[in-house]
């Protein structure tokens, strides 16, 4: 007898180490022989037998509504040894309805399981601590009760019933869910032991994370804040993600938490406004920190472990808690990327690329409203090597770098892109906008257009319209950078069918009509242009752009007034939009004088400093601006407000400011400069109103005033044309005649075609009594702009000192042509849009 009540001892100890394990197959070993060596035992062993065989069939076969066929087959002798510990041993009653239970639903009988649950009276059971396997099966048992109760919704349409039985479900998936986190936490901690005491040394990574979790643990995680989500109850969802994410985290929990830190993410970025969101609580709400924070001791034993101590970040408002909820997603994604392109990885790999997707996806609206490119960027560089052939990806981060100004860099990888995906449209518009706007790459932009038609030809997606305006924009761009007359008259042609053929395939697009009105203007054809503009603003009323047009036409018809209110009612809609403010200046200046332009010089500066001033103390964006930026912001004009709006339909201009900004970086180097901190974009529209403001000053006959505001704009940037075309503006008026050729010669130097720098040079020549070479400068200047009456006129003033009487003649009368139709300021001087 003592040694059969000792093998019956050592038989029950291995079947409780079985069962901790979750090695059924041994389980029912030790049960079969229990059941042969002691008959007493016999509905105990029927227990055993019953749950090592159910939890070893749903390992293989999932409990999943769509195993419901197999698992009814599967699983009827299991039903019978389980029931016969039920009906013959009340001892084991409790944990054979709880597996009842979990077979029934496996089942698809769910009533079934509500009624085993409610015959254990699983809802008041008391809250102590369980052995670990029955701590996974209550976890189980609580979540299984909760998806029961969704798929058997009340019968009553009650309110009252609804609400109580709402709060059931919810009741058991949270318990369920904390429940869950103890149990994988224990189980974490018994595999690290295990592991320390077979291997000597600490590895916390299981066999296998998943098969330890399994569907059910999972959804008792995952469920209760989705359904929170569902009742509209946002807050709550946010506080039971925190509640889960502030449990100590365990290594089977790990691919778990990039699910639900991402989720959270998603309902605070979507869903809680800025007014309703609550800062999470240090002492209940997660930490954020893994790893090496203290555990804190929780009241009840069915509580998981939660993160505590004094060190832990907790997030002060939405945008930080958001951005760091991505940004753990993100290096956790980044951990479980499958980097082997070998086939048996493929459904590993695409799983793992979906997850990270994903968390881009969402890491791309937060960063770009909040205006981090640049950390965006740096996250997509670490995608991109596990992105091999997914070109959204690579789309994704040409679009990056080309917002953050890396513009030749993001036209590679678009490349790489469109190479990648052969049908989409999409990147090759890109791509040529990036050579038109920032690259000065027209005839590669006119390539991708091509290449975007032939796809959208091959495949429509309903962007031929879009297609032909970028023709347009490519053709209107070399037109401005020729000055060959018949090439100019061609491309300016090729242009104009080009935005016509786009506005027949889509007349209710503004850009269409726009660009037909920009290029009707630049062939003095103003009654047309107004027509087409005013058509563009009737489609769209607030786009800057056609309003910029519009004042300028109205000035060239010499309609000052009206451009000058018109000037006025759009700033009153857009006050910081500095192009529409140095149009206004010019404006006043040729209707009340100079006291008013300089007002409004005044209000550009102050404009400047609400907008640009934080920037330029941010030292860490100089280098990357001083790489980035491949164009005058100006073009002696203002830019507006981002960079989208800050080019100019002057090609040419491109080029200059690459060689200002080749200047600009050889000045870096010596000791005697030392360039502004923050974006050299900003510097560099601040400099340009100190030139207008120096411009004013001069019409007003204060050239100390003027000096002064030479003065800041070469303090700002010395080697520009723009200041050295002022400073001999200065020299001019003062008849200083020698230091104003100087000037004008050296801004000659760095922008050979500025036409304003060649009519002043000209007339300088005549002044000195150079009057050939004054002849052939002017000539110059008219070969790369006809249309300007200066130009015309300081010529017909040459050619009459020259006695060329005829010539001098047709000239003025040139000039008088072309005055009757030139604006304030060129049209090529709005900046280039395609919005």
């Amino acid at each position: 007898m003592a040694g059969k009540g000792k093998g019956n001892v050592r038989i029950e100890s291995e079947i409780e180490k079985s069962r901790e394990e979750s090695d059924w197959k041994r389980l029912i070993e030790l049960a079969e022989q229990l059941k042969a060596r002691s008959p007493n035992h016999d509905c105990l062993a029927n227990f055993l037998i019953g749950e090592g065989k159910l939890e070893s069939f749903l390992e293989e076969v999932p409990p999943l509504e769509a195993n419901v066929a197999k698992a009814r087959f599967g699983l009827i002798e299991v039903k019978r040894f389980l029931n016969v510990a039920v009906t013959k041993q009340p001892d084991e009653s409790l944990d054979a309805n709880l597996l009842l239970g979990k077979l029934n639903y496996a089942m698809g009988y769910y009533d079934a399981a509500l009624q085993h649950y409610n015959a254990a009276k699983l809802q008041s059971l008391g809250e102590k601590p369980l052995a670990l396997r029955s701590l996974r099966i209550v976890a189980e048992s609580f979540a299984i009760k909760g998806m029961c109760l969704e798929k058997v919704p009340p019968s009553s349409s009650s309110k009252y019933k609804q609400v109580e039985w709402e709060e059931q479900m919810l009741q058991c998936y949270q318990t369920g869910g904390d429940l869950a986190l103890l149990y994988l936490q224990d189980a974490d901690k018994l595999n690290q032991l295990g592991t320390m005491t077979t291997s000597g040394s600490h590895s916390p990574q299981p066999p296998n994370p998943q098969k330890q979790i399994g569907p059910i643990l999972e959804n008792a995680i995952q469920r209760s804040p989705l359904l929170y989500i569902k009742a509209g109850k946002l807050q709550m969802a946010v506080n039971r993600y925190r509640a889960i994410l502030g449990a100590v985290e365990s290594s089977f929990t790990q691919a778990l938490r990039l699910v639900l830190t991402r989720r959270l993410a998603e309902v605070i970025l979507r869903g809680v406004s800025p007014a309703e969101y609550t800062c999470p609580v240090n002492t209940s709400e997660p930490s954020y920190r893994r790893g090496h924070s203290t555990a804190s001791k929780t009241d009840s034993p069915w509580k998981p472990k939660k993160y505590g101590g004094h060190n832990l970040f907790v997030p002060r408002n939405e945008n930080e808690e958001i951005i760091l909820l991505l940004l753990i997603s993100e290096s956790m994604a980044v951990r479980e990327a499958v980097l082997s392109q070998s086939p048996e990885f493929k459904e590993a790999r695409i799983r793992a690329y979906s997850n990270a997707s994903a968390v881009y996806d969402l890491l791309t609206v937060a960063l770009v409203r909040w205006g981090q490119v640049d950390l965006l960027t740096e996250s997509f560089e670490r995608a991109m090597k596990f992105s091999a052939n997914e070109p959204l990806a690579w789309l994704q981060h040409a679009l990056c770098l080309i917002t953050s100004g890396k513009h030749a860099h993001g036209l590679s990888v678009l490349r790489e892109a469109t190479n990648q995906d052969t049908s989409s449209v999409s990147p090759c518009l890109v791509a040529a906008r990036a050579c038109y706007e920032h690259l000065n790459l027209v005839s590669e932009g006119l390539d991708w257009s091509q290449k975007a038609l032939e796809r959208e030809l091959t495949r429509p997606q309903h962007l031929e319209s879009r297609c032909y305006l970028y023709f347009g924009i490519g053709y209107s761009l070399q037109a401005a950078n020729t000055y060959l007359r018949k090439e100019k008259e061609e491309l300016n042609s090729k242009a104009l069918q080009s935005f016509a053929r786009a506005h027949h395939i889509d007349p209710n697009d503004h850009l269409c009509e726009y660009y037909l009105a920009f290029q009707k203007a630049n062939g003095c054809k103003v009654q047309e242009a107004i027509r087409h503009v005013k058509s563009a603003l009737q489609l769209r009323a607030d786009h800057v752009p056609s309003l910029h047009l519009l004042i300028l036409l109205l000035s060239a018809q010499k309609q000052h007034q009206e451009a000058l209110f018109l000037a006025q009612a759009v700033l009153e809609e857009y006050p910081d939009n500095l192009n529409i403010m140095y149009v206004l200046a010019l404006l006043e200046l040729e209707v009340h004088g100079g006291e008013a332009a300089l007002l409004t010089g005044k209000k550009m500066l102050a404009v400047w400093k609400n907008l640009y001033e934080d920037q330029t103390t941010n030292e860490s964006l100089e280098q990357s601006d001083r790489r980035s930026e491949t164009r005058s912001v100006f073009n002696l004009y203002p830019s507006g407000m981002s960079d989208k709006d800050s080019s100019s339909l002057h090609a040419h201009s491109l080029a200059a400011s690459r060689v200002e900004q080749a200047l600009s970086e050889a000045a870096s180097t010596l000791s005697s400069f030392t360039p502004r901190p923050g974006p050299h974009r900003s510097w560099m529209l601040q400099l340009h109103i100190w030139l207008l403001l120096a411009e004013i000053y001069l019409s007003m006959d204060q050239p100390s005033s003027a000096i002064l505001c030479i003065q800041e704009a070469t303090n700002i940037f010395a080697l520009s044309h723009h200041i050295m075309y002022t400073r001999g503006l200065l020299h001019e008026h003062k008849q200083e005649f020698v230091e104003a050729k100087l000037c004008y010669q050296n801004a000659l130097a760095i922008h050979p075609t500025h036409v304003k720098s060649m009519q002043h040079l000209g007339l300088v020549y005549h002044y000195l009594g150079s009057h050939r070479i004054a002849e052939k400068t002017l000539r110059d200047a008219a070969r790369i702009d006809p249309t300007s009456h200066l130009t015309w006129y300081n010529l017909g003033k040459v050619l009459e000192s020259l006695e060329e009487f005829d010539a001098a003649t047709d000239c003025m009368a040139t000039a008088l042509e072309t005055e009757t139709s030139s604006p304030i300021l060129p049209y090529s001087t709005i900046p280039l849009t395609f919005d």
